[in-house]
């Protein structure tokens, strides 16, 4: 089957919905046409004159990246400068950009997700969920098409609650309705009461997400009209998406040969970190890319180190200051980790939907930084 642009935006919000981006973030479509055909899809954390070039050298029409092409509204587009250039050469070329920025961050299994893996750090929470309201979701479903209706609310991204997925809760009943005139009932006949064995099925909804699941769930539905209610919830659910990971080792380790396991574990030439080198380290909040704001959320949940990238002179003087140790990453370094995960999420996806496409991942791009010792 002929996949398109549209499609593959389509799968990557199925794992990192848009409403979960930071407010000042501008992820999405970014540049060319959604419905045009997609063959070859290239994965990068930038897109920048390298990575274009070698968008171009393997015909790829799509370039799935992390940061946005466009962070703040366009004014200009000025072919003698490097910004406007790029666009131009991107769209002379028909090279679509979409970009899934702090909604990856935040997802389950984003960028925070695997670094804590790849850390191996275990019983992993969200360090920063902000204050997300939650909804209860009822809706009434007869016997026969319970599961469906289930796992279609449960893939949008209801019934979360911490580390626990698809959870929900079900309760059989008798449901009564009556079809007027006009109506196409999927059970029973106009004018007559009809009285049906139902399941009230209920489950936990973000507010971010509510118009998402609701839609899946009305597809799901086969009622011509749908039963269900929205209530808000006053109790505090734990949250599965946010900013930034809080885990343990399975055991404790001092605190330069976790160092030395950051810098081998994400194969960097060289990092920055702080501390005693002698202290043990057992708890361990980390914040992929430039986290250093985060450090006092790491400090309250009484993390022995904070893993990061882009941690200013200032922020290191606190941390220290505070207690807390730290280990300076680099922005590329700790980002760059999603990509062959995001990779073959997209391949697996797009097989069980009969897609034919290649995803590659970029080998023109690097660290922006060199290190001299």
């Amino acid at each position: 089957m002929s996949v398109t642009g549209a499609n593959i935006a389509a799968i990557i919000e199925e794992m990192a919905p848009l409403e979960l981006a930071e407010p000042w973030d501008n992820p999405g479509w970014q540049l060319g046409d959604p419905g045009a055909p997609v063959r070859r899809i290239l994965l990068c954390l930038d897109v920048n004159e390298a990575v274009c070039r070698e968008a171009l050298e393997r015909d790829v029409q799509l370039i799935v990246a992390h940061h946005p092409l466009f962070f703040k509204e366009l004014k200009q587009i000025r072919m003698d400068r490097p910004a406007g250039a790029l666009v131009a050469g991107l769209i002379r070329a028909g090279v679509s950009v979409y970009a899934a920025h702090t909604n990856l961050d935040r997802c389950r299994d984003g960028v925070n997700d695997v670094l804590a893996r790849r850390l191996r750090l275990q019983d992993i929470q969200v360090l920063s969920p902000g204050k997300e309201q939650y909804l209860k979701l009822v809706v009434f479903v007869p016997l026969d098409h319970v599961d469906a209706v289930r796992s279609a609310i449960g893939a949008a991204g209801a019934g979360w609650i911490g580390n626990y997925s698809d959870c929900t809760f079900g309760v059989e009943g008798t449901g009564t309705f009556r079809p007027l005139e006009g109506t196409n009932p999927y059970i029973g006949r106009q004018g007559r009461l009809e009285q049906v064995r139902e399941v009230r099925l209920e489950t936990i909804v973000p507010q971010k997400l509510v118009e998402r699941v609701v839609r899946a769930m009305l597809e799901a539905h086969p009622y011509e009209e749908v039963a269900y209610d929205l209530y808000p919830l006053a109790n505090q659910v734990t949250p599965s998406s946010g900013l930034g990971r809080m885990g343990v080792l399975p055991e404790s380790l001092p605190l330069e040969d976790f160092v030395i396991r950051v810098k081998e574990t994400l194969q960097l030439p060289a990092l920055r970190w702080g501390g005693e080198k002698g202290r043990p380290v057992k708890r361990v909040a980390l914040c992929g890319g430039s986290g250093g704001d985060l450090w006092p959320r790491a400090l309250a949940l009484n993390a022995d180190v904070f893993v990061t990238g882009d941690v200013g002179y200032h922020t290191a003087r606190d941390m220290l200051a505070a207690g807390l140790a730290f280990v300076d990453a680099g922005h590329f370094g700790t980002e760059r980790v999603i990509l062959p995960v995001l990779q073959e999420y997209l391949l697996q996806a797009c097989q069980e939907r009969g897609l034919a496409v290649e995803c590659l991942l970029s080998n023109a791009e690097g660290d922006p930084y060199f290190f001299l010792s």
